[in-house]
Parts: structure tokens; sequence; C-alpha cells
């Protein structure tokens, strides 16, 4: 800013004192500080400080959220001898049902998997569908829309109530030996009454869906939603009840 207020000789001798003598030299800088210059007060441009926007998490960025849709937190299990063994929960809460676990190498680990994980599982039977988890996991997705779309609630909590619902609480096992054997009625373990229900909940929806127009999908939300309600046009409502049944008359 100083230099534009120097007149032409100061250029002229700005320009000159890389040629000149060194005597000559204090002449020019001596003449130079002796001049007074005018004084500009050069308002200074406010600086504008962008303000750091908080970025607050819609909905919980943190949340996990089964396909990013549906959530774990209000998931009620309200059989509470199944609570340790339906895992949906804090840790067990994933973004997908495929957390390729090692669960089969060690008894009782299978517990801890994601229950919606194990219902994709058990769609994979009957040989030709081994192996294909892409395919159940999918699966598993557009029955959760359909179930969302006929209840209008979480499909988790309607997945959860169906396991609860359709596992038999007795059982009958062959007792004796030598040619004499008969039937005694026992009660099921928690684990088993979970195994079960969804042994028979994928096992109803293959039926149904074998042969027919319906989808895999369709046919598992409406196997679910009705096994949810108690009803009885459930295939694993309906096993249920006979092996209750055949149990009480053993007992």
């Amino acid at each position: 800013a100083r230099c534009h207020l120097l007149g032409p000789f100061q250029w002229s001798s700005i320009s000159s004192i890389h040629h000149c003598h060194p005597k000559q030299l204090n002449y020019y800088t001596s003449n130079m500080t002796d001049v007074e210059e005018p004084i500009v007060d050069v308002e200074e441009e406010p600086v504008e400080v962008e303000e750091e926007e908080e970025f607050v998490a819609v909905g919980g960025a943190t949340e996990v959220k089964l396909f990013g849709k549906w959530s774990f937190d209000d998931i009620e299990i309200r059989d509470i001898s199944l609570v340790d063994y339906i895992a949906c929960k804090g840790d067990h809460a994933t973004y997908l049902p495929h957390t390729a676990g090692r669960y089969q190498k060690k008894r009782f680990r299978k517990a801890s998997c994601p229950i919606v994980e194990r219902l994709a599982c058990c769609l994979m039977r009957k040989g030709r569908n081994s192996g294909k988890k892409l395919m159940a996991v999918r699966i598993v997705q557009h029955t959760l829309e359909i179930i969302h779309l006929l209840t209008d609630q979480n499909p988790i909590q309607v997945v959860v109530d169906a396991i609860i619902n359709s596992g038999p609480r007795e059982d009958s096992t062959r007792v004796g030996g030598a040619g004499v054997v008969r039937r005694q009625a026992v009660d099921m373990s928690p684990f088993r009454r979970v195994n079960y229900a969804l042994y028979l909940l994928a096992t109803g929806a293959r039926e149904a869906s074998f042969r027919n127009l319906k989808t895999m999908a369709e046919c598992l939300a409406e196997e679910l939603v009705n096994a949810a309600r108690g009803s009885s046009n459930s295939y694993a409502i309906k096993k249920k009840d006979e092996i209750e049944r055949v149990s009480k008359s053993n007992r």
C-alpha cells in the first residue's frame, strides 16, 4: 500500500538504487525517510468465518436397522422363557441377515445367531436350495415388506410373535426297550421350541408355494402373519396343536 503513494521522483530513485554507489544509496534512503507519506486508513474487509454446521443424525445414524428400514429397539419378546433364545436386540441387531458366523461349530452357539438370519437359513432346504443364502436373504426382505403392508406393524415383531406362538411346549418321546415301547410326554426346552418353530414356519411356507403361482415371499409372509395371530390357517399352528394333543394323551 505504501508503494502506490510514492511520487515520480521517488519511483525513479527506487529504480536507480540497484545501480548506484553506496554513498548515493545513503543519500536516497535519507531523503525517502524525510518525506511524510499520507496515512490512508484501509478498512479491513470482515472475514466471514464459516460456522461448522452441527449434523444432527436424522432418526439416529448410529441406530442399527434391518435392511436400513426396520428398527430392533421396540421389539418385545412376550414369552419370558424365550428371551435368551430369540436374538434380536443389542449386539444381535444387524443391518442384514447375513453375518457369516460359525454358529454350528459349538453346541448352543446358534442361539446367538440373529433370529431373522436363522429364518433365512431355514429356507435353504431341499437340496436344490442348499447354500443359496443371497436368495434366502432376498426372500426374507420381500417377506418383511409384505408383512408391513398387511399389518402396518414392525415386521420383526411379527416374526418374533410367530416364533413364540409356533413352538410346541410339550412333546412325546419313546420310553422302554426289549420290545416293550411306549410314548411318554415330556416338556420341551425353550431352545428346541425356537428351533421347531422355525422348522415348522419354513416348511409350511415351502409347501404352500410349491406348484403355486404365489411366490415364496408371499407364502412366508402369510404363514408368519397367521402364526403371529394364532390362527389355525397357519401350518405351524396346526402342527403345534397336533403335537401337544398327542403328548397330552401320553401323559
